[in-house]
């Protein structure tokens, strides 16, 4: 086991109602002027930003609200509520939503923060981080995890790059987490949040060589639980329980909990962002669509952590590692493709690509070719075309 930190910051506000305690939470963290950072207008129609205002306004807080964020937030929509929030001198950004709200809110805090620091100069590391604005979240899709995490990612529109910053200013002070708020998710919402649960945890499992048997033990319970009550949350949205599971897991799958003495690797996550960047797929479906082509290009590299997996999580008990490694590969393909999630570039949407095309996405996954990608195995541009084209 590797040494390691961890820190997870982030008071948890779990369970039915808790909504109503944003105000207290606020006002707990001393703040006085919040921002309300959310997606669409169903915020506003089914009660809840009603609700999340009542809270706040009775606990003495001011506050004013910026809606739009959409799947793959934008730097151009994050900097437009980076003007909203130094004009209402917010000293709490607050979203309200699933992980696009909350990393467009990560965005905004940091740019308002710093207002004389371009916001993509922060993002790409060009001038230095060193103070922002607090954040907190009120979830409504259990799915990337931001409202524990210290992540967020952005799209570069002008300059077609998605990207991520990893930095403990983009830990929320508080997170409320009410599964009440999915029942009335939509299937595809949800489908692809179980993938990033999922895929959260797999980046940082297929690590070998390095001995973490509480870290692995936590990691196969939370895509066991994941997998098992996602089946029954897509077939009753109302199952308060099944629900519950999800969304706790969602938080531990990217909290770091789940790396600890082991670290993380996230090379599906960069070919997955590629392709959103360039086409605006949703962000989950593009890990379910490329994450078994990954597997089957790297997996003799890690036979005996691939074989793990295939027998503490799908329950294969052949004692041939090899044949164990591919049936757990096939088991996690095929859950996808029963959730209806997406297992090729074709079923993503993308038909056919150009060599031109998977060119242009491996230079993007790596950075043109300047990182290198997997922990099993280095890949370089040469290595994420061939898994596109396993993947089409």
């Amino acid at each position: 086991m590797n040494n390691f930190i961890y820190h997870a910051p982030t008071k948890i506000i779990f369970g039915k109602d808790t909504v109503k305690e944003a105000g207290e939470e606020a006002k707990r963290i001393g703040t006085g002027r919040v921002l309300i950072v959310y997606g669409s207008e169903r915020i506003r129609q089914s009660g809840l930003l009603g609700e999340v205002e009542e809270s706040l306004d009775k606990a003495g807080i001011a506050h004013d609200a910026f809606g739009g964020v959409k799947a793959n937030p934008t730097l151009a929509h994050a900097e437009e509520g980076i003007k909203k929030a130094i004009d209402f001198e917010a000293n709490l950004i607050l979203a309200v939503g699933g992980g696009s709200v909350i990393d467009t809110a990560k965005g905004i805090a940091h740019g308002a923060a710093n207002p004389d620091k371009a916001l993509w100069d922060i993002w790409t590391r060009k001038v230095p981080l060193d103070r922002s604005i607090k954040i907190a979240a009120i979830l409504t899709i259990p799915a990337a995890g931001s409202e524990m995490s210290d992540s967020a990612v952005l799209t570069n529109e002008a300059a077609g790059k998605k990207l991520g910053i990893n930095t403990e200013f983009n830990r929320c002070a508080f997170a409320i987490m009410d599964p009440d708020l999915a029942e009335s998710l939509p299937d595809w919402q949800l489908k692809n949040g179980i993938v990033d649960i999922m895929m959260h945890t797999l980046e940082r499992y297929f690590i070998s060589d390095i001995k973490c048997d509480l870290t692995d033990s936590i990691a196969e319970g939370v895509i066991r639980t994941v997998r098992d009550n996602g089946r029954i949350a897509l077939r009753d949205r109302s199952d308060y329980d099944a629900m519950a599971e999800i969304w706790w897991a969602s938080s531990v799958s990217h909290n770091n909990l789940t790396e600890l003495g082991r670290g993380k690797d996230f090379s599906v996550h960069k070919i997955g962002m590629a392709l959103s960047a360039k086409y605006d797929y949703t962000h989950g479906a593009t890990l379910s669509a490329v994450w078994a082509s990954w597997a089957r290009y790297l997996y003799k590299g890690a036979i005996g952590r691939f074989a793990r997996y295939a027998r503490n999580v799908w329950g294969i008990d052949t004692a041939d590692d090899e044949q164990a490694a591919i049936l757990g590969i096939n088991a996690t393909e095929s859950f996808f493709r029963e959730i209806g999630m997406p297992v090729s570039l074709r079923e993503l949407g993308l038909d056919a690509p150009t060599d031109e095309e998977i060119h242009a996405l491996a230079l993007h996954a790596t950075m043109d070719d300047t990182v290198k990608l997997s922990r099993i195995r280095p890949l370089d541009v040469s290595d994420i075309e061939k898994i596109y084209r396993m993947a089409v």
